[in-house]
Order: C-alpha cells, then structure tokens, then sequence
C-alpha cells in the first residue's frame, strides 16, 4: 500500500490512535484522513491538477504531513522544498518543475543538496517510495508500537522517507526542529510509548553524546533502535553508542535521494566495522563496479534528474545507478564503503579518502568536528590540510595531532597543515560541506 491508502487503512481499524505528535500537537489515524481529505480539496480548488507539480517549504510540522500527503491524494507531485530557502531559490525552482512535463508514476520530486555540483530536481515514482518503504519495514522492524523521532529537515530522504514506514506500519511519528533544543528531544521519551527510534547523522550522534550521554544512558530501555548515514560514522562513536544502548539495534544504513535506501548494518554487533554498510535490503541489487564504485538496482532508484537528461545519462544506465560511492564486498559478503570519488584527493600520486583521515582525527579526544582538505604548499604542491574544532578549553599543538593520526593511518595521509576554527561548515542535512572548501 501506498503511504496514504495505510492512513486511511489505519483510520478504519485503529482510529484513535495517534499517527503524529509534534510539541503539544497531535493527531490520531481518523483525523489526519479527514485532515488530508479536506486538504486534497483545497489544492484541486486551487487549480492543483493530476500528475502536476505543488512546490512548497517543507516546514517541520503536522501541517507538512498533511500536505505532503494531500498532494498524493490529489494524484499529484509534491516537491518539498528547504524551508528557508530564500524566495529567489524557490521560485527559481517552483518555475523550472512547472515547465515541465512529467510521466504519470512520478509521486515526488526531492532537490539534492548540491554538495558536490548543482542542487538536481530527483523524480521518484509511487513504486520507489513504496519499495523503500517495504526496505525499510523488513529490515529495520517499523511496528505499530513504535514512536520514531523526526529531527532532520522533510525535504531532504533521511527525514522524509522515515514518515512512510512509520506511518506504514501504523506507528507514530514525532516531528522535531532539529536538535537545537536537547531537552525537547529527550522529553519525547516521558510519552507513553514503549518504542522509540530516531535517524540520526553521526554529527548529531556525537553531539549528543559530548552534551547528553547520562540522559541517553537513562532512557536506553526505551531506544528500539537508532539509525544513522548520510556521513561516515567513525569505530569510537560505535562503540561509545553501542555502551550507552547494550540492547539497542544501531544501523549504519546506505541510502540517498537517487537510490532511496539500499543497505543496512547492525554495528552493536562487538565488531563496529567503520564504513560497513553490511548487505542489500530486500529489494535492491549492489554491485561493485570495475572501478570500485557502487552500483544500485531495483525498484528503489529514482526515474531520472529533472529537465536534466545530461545529468540522468550520466548516472544511469540500463537501470542501474553508478553512484559515486567507493567501496569492496569483504569474503562475509558484506558491503564496506572507503570513500567518494569527488572527495579523493591526490598527493603525491598517492589516491587518499579525506574521511579516513577524519576519521582518525576526531578519535582524538579534544577534537569535536573536522574536516580534511586540499591545500597548497610553496615547493610540495598540493598536501593535505585539517580545519578542526578543538574541545572546550582544550589547546591543541599541530605535532600532537599529527602524532595521534599517525598511530591510526599510513604516514602520506598525515596532513601537513593544521588550523583550529570555530566550526566545520555542514549542509542543513549533517553532511560535510565539502564544496564550501572548494570555492
């Protein structure tokens, strides 16, 4: 079933329950029907047609549920866009889907941050929403017990593509404003809810960790299970989480907006493999490509870029998605990620993974956030540079962070160059804003 065909299904059997909570705010099954019913109708008012686009602000509330369930009840395509996307961005957007014509399964349209090009319009049809969302059922466990918490922004896969399985499965969704405010993230567990779950990025993961660990430590009884991706989490924050949650599922998944999600990893399995992303989710195919990329198939992938046939060509191929993830299948048949292949960064003809260097830099324990990058030297050429966030208080030598990533990679992936900053640009989704470095 669709996303709202299991609202209505849930309306009938279970309608009081509540499908979503969001400060004070709730709704139970029958009323966000009735609610997404009366909205359909309005957008049809409006002129909303069938297989046409609705821009909107993807705000961080019931109302977006709401709408974005509407649009697909009036057989239409929502295009959910940042909330605080300046008015030029949106509007730029907003005329650019409108121009255009699309095939009558398109259900979504989900702008990509752009961290490494131009932000790109991705077309997902019912089949690749519903085929994530049996993905996600199957192999993370959604049940109508469970309260998963909503931080990250709705426009963006990781948050949006949560509310399918939840609600799915007929469980609950919780939407928060991000993690700003820390006691409103844990005083979702004082709810009477038996289950939670949340995604979270591994930035968030580690902020938690260095400003809540008690209060995380308290509330693991109730923690179902935690899933994380989008960035690379590294073995010490594995094993600081796997200590916190003993009994707690913790995923390190695969996914994206071009091929929903594929893959999935237990790690609070004693082995915290870093970059294991373990093996494909009941319908999706990867593969490793001949040179080292990861190559998706199934249901889940999208339909193409919008008015970008150059881009879609590019990447997809035959049906599959040659993404730009690096990676190898170790002998237990389980997927290893080492890199992005527009992250690599050359020195001295040696190929080097900028997250295996972070990796080992923020396991120093007075470091809270870095990021590794190019950087020019006057008679070398081109050599590594770490940007990072010392701990509060803390004052860091460069020599002392070069001795500790030493211990933990080989001696040409040692950064030359060392700056301390206030704080490592991230996209609004938790990613490293490798492009901002860039320019």
């Amino acid at each position: 079933m669709t996303l709202e065909q299991s609202i209505f299904h849930y309306a009938q059997t279970a309608p009081d329950r509540v499908a979503a909570v969001c400060g004070s705010d709730s709704i139970s099954y029958s009323e966000l029907r009735d609610a997404i019913a009366r909205r359909a109708e309005e957008l049809r008012a409006s002129g909303l047609q069938p297989h046409r686009p609705y821009t909107f602000r993807a705000t961080q509330d019931i109302d977006f549920l709401i709408t974005y369930c509407a649009i697909h009840y009036a057989k239409a395509i929502a295009v959910p866009l940042e909330h605080k996307a300046t008015e030029e961005s949106f509007q730029s957007i907003k005329s650019q889907v409108e121009g255009c014509s699309f095939a009558e399964d398109i259900v979504d349209v989900l702008y990509t941050t752009g961290t490494t090009g131009k932000s790109k319009g991705v077309m997902l049809s019912e089949m690749a929403l519903v085929s994530c969302t049996d993905n996600f059922i199957a192999d993370l466990h959604f049940s109508e017990e469970l309260l998963f918490i909503i931080s990250g922004p709705l426009n963006h896969i990781a948050s949006l593509f949560k509310i399918h399985p939840t609600l799915s499965a007929g469980g609950t969704v919780c939407i928060l404003d991000g993690l700003k405010d820390m006691s409103a993230f844990f005083s979702v567990f004082d709810l009477p809810f038996k289950k939670v779950a949340t995604f979270l990025v591994p930035a968030s993961i580690r902020l938690i960790m260095q400003l809540a660990y008690d209060k995380l430590c308290a509330v693991s009884d109730k923690i179902d299970f935690i899933e994380t991706g989008a960035a690379p989490i590294t073995k010490q924050d594995m094993e600081l989480l796997s200590k916190a949650l003993p009994s707690s599922r913790l995923y390190n998944t695969l996914g994206g907006t071009e091929i929903g999600a594929v893959c999935t990893y237990n790690f609070n399995d004693g082995r915290y493999m870093e970059g294991c992303i373990g093996r494909p989710m009941k319908n999706s195919v990867v593969e490793i490509s001949e040179e080292g990329n990861l190559v998706v198939s199934g249901p889940t992938i999208m339909s193409g870029y919008v008015a970008d046939q150059q881009s879609t060509s590019q990447v997809l191929k035959d049906g599959k998605i040659y993404t730009a993830d690096l990676g190898y299948v170790d002998d237990e048949g389980l997927i290893h990620l080492t890199g992005r292949q527009g992250d690599v960064i050359n020195i001295g003809g040696f190929k080097i993974s900028p997250s295996e260097v972070e990796a080992a830099a923020i396991s120093h324990p007075d470091i809270k956030d870095c990021i590794c990058i190019a950087a020019t030297h006057p008679v070398i050429g081109q050599v590594l540079k770490l940007l990072y966030v010392p701990a509060e208080g803390c004052q860091l030598k460069s020599h002392a962070i070069a001795r500790h990533i030493k211990t933990l990679v080989e001696p040409h992936k040692v950064p030359t160059y060392y700056e301390a900053v206030e704080t490592v640009q991230r996209t609004y989704n938790g990613k490293l804003d490798r492009k901002y470095y860039k320019n």
